[in-house]
């Protein structure tokens, strides 16, 4: 495989460790054999899988109220059925 870079790296970092990649499976791989070899990538991966973590811990027993759930998930499927 190519090194997909650092910079390639850092933009999708935040999909990448959430799992939500939008992209191809040889991406994916690319990344992750990136951060695997660039220290640094290997850093800023670290605080990112972190603080995700943290985030879903804390956020893990937190629910919107009825109204609140049901008007984001109208926009987003509004956003969802845009043409691109």
């Amino acid at each position: 495989m190519s090194d997909c870079g650092c910079d390639k790296v850092r933009a999708d970092l935040e999909a990448f460790v959430r799992g939500e990649l939008a992209c191809c499976e040889t991406a994916h791989q690319e990344i992750r054999e990136h951060i695997e070899s660039c220290p640094e990538c290997q850093d800023e991966a670290t605080v990112a899988r972190t603080l995700t973590l943290a985030i879903q811990r804390a956020c893990a027993d937190e629910k919107a109220p009825g109204d609140v759930r049901e008007q984001v998930l109208a926009k987003l499927r509004g956003v969802q059925a845009e043409p691109h």
